[in-house]
């Protein structure tokens, strides 16, 4: 039996939080039954899996079969240890994958993805006019795959109608762009720095589209505000062609395109706009596209190049990975099904979804592995509202440990 899951975290903060991962150590702290990390995520996605496979492999079961772990490096970056790890060395036929977050539920499938990166170089000219600092914060974030159907903003796709209700009525330029800091996150956060003739005029005309926006958004985002204020002017800004492209790529598609037609609420396809960063190279727009279908990839890389060569932008796609498909009958999911109803007295349910996991990219290797995907509960992971619920550790723990001692 193959346990499986990744070493790797998204590293995601608040705006006004100063931890440092590279250095400094997550500050946790319990609330009841939860578990979290003060103004970052937890990385309970994936350190349970992590946790989970050290205390099988420290001797805490009183038996087993032989058992095989594998620990994969940067999932969250495009499920590189995946793809890059010799399948040879494995002998295992079950494989049960600790990367899920609901307790009472089996994952049995899962969408396909890439990355895609839009890069526009941008001429700079002389600054000229006042500055204006544009700050967008107070929106919940998210999973781009799990989180991508639940109405929850994008915060670079809003500052992209804020950037474009200010230019319809006067000249406007970029400075600079920035906004999330990972493209499978649902960015949370925004910040442009632009060149206006009127900085109180702009800064009352952002207001007003602002009052506008909040009004639209769901129950989640209710804390979203934007903060407007004159700073001192910068030396540079982007030309009258450089900007009007950019604002041009930010009204780039975004979110959910197709539900699956077979499994009732889940998304089929998908896109976030995670990423938007702005360096000397110009400015990198970085897109996360989901679907189990093959064809609907290549229909978004051929969008992306079409839009990139009307705005002048040089597109790269890269970390693309297979969905893994469902498998009608599974002795290891009905297994754990058994396992699970001794522990709770509940029956496990089975689902599909729309986020990517390791699983597609093993299965494609060993077509023979009979795979399931389990985990505790978790909430809003990707984001630092993210927290692990503690009771669900101790019944997922028994259940793992029946399902394995029976196998």
């Amino acid at each position: 039996m193959l346990l499986q899951g990744h070493t790797d975290m998204v590293c995601e903060k608040n705006g006004d939080c100063d931890h440092d991962f590279d250095r400094d150590p997550l500050c946790l702290f319990v609330e009841g039954e939860l578990l979290g990390a003060r103004g970052t995520t937890l990385g309970g996605d994936d350190g349970i899996a992590v946790a989970m496979m050290l205390a099988v492999l420290d001797g805490e079961l009183a038996s087993h079969p032989p058992i095989e772990c594998l620990f994969t490096s940067c999932e969250e970056v495009g499920l590189n240890g995946a793809q890059g790890f010799d399948y040879s060395k494995i002998s295992a036929r079950r494989m049960i994958n600790m990367d899920s977050e609901d307790l009472g539920i089996i994952t049995a499938g899962c969408a396909g993805g890439l990355r895609s990166d839009l890069t526009l170089a941008a001429e700079r000219v002389p600054f000229a006019g006042e500055c204006v600092k544009i700050s967008l914060v107070g929106l919940m974030g998210g999973h781009s795959g799990v989180d991508i159907h639940t109405g929850r903003a994008n915060a670079n796709k809003l500052m992209g109608r804020l950037l474009r209700s200010l230019r319809k009525g006067t000249e406007m330029h970029l400075v600079s762009l920035s906004g999330g800091s990972k493209d499978n996150a649902i960015p949370r956060e925004s910040e442009a720095l632009i060149s206006v003739p009127d900085g109180e005029n702009a800064i009352e005309k952002l207001q007003k589209e602002a009052e506008r926006i909040s009004l639209e958004l769901c129950e989640e985002d209710r804390s979203f505000a934007v903060r407007a204020e004159r700073v001192k002017a910068p030396a540079t800004m982007l030309d009258q062609k450089a900007t009007d492209s950019a604002l041009a790529v930010l009204c780039v598609a975004n979110g959910v395109f197709e539900m699956n037609r077979g499994v009732a609420g889940l998304p089929e396809y998908s896109r976030n706009l995670g990423v938007i960063r702005t360096d000397e190279g110009g400015i990198t727009f970085v897109l996360s596209t989901r679907s189990s279908m093959e064809s609907r990839l290549d229909a978004s890389v051929e969008e992306l190049d079409a839009l990139a060569a009307v705005t002048g932008c040089t597109a790269r796609h890269h970390s693309r990975y297979p969905g893994w498909s469902y498998a009608p009958d599974s002795p290891l999911r009905e297994a754990y099904q058994k396992a699970f109803f001794r522990v709770t007295g509940r029956e496990a349910s089975v689902n599909v979804i729309h986020a990517g996991l390791e699983c597609g990219i093993i299965y494609s290797k060993l077509p023979r592995m009979d795979i399931i995907s389990i985990g505790p509960d978790m909430k809003d992971i990707h984001s630092p509202c993210e927290r692990l619920h503690l009771g669900s550790v101790e019944i997922f723990w028994q259940t793992l440990e029946k399902l394995i001692e029976a196998q």
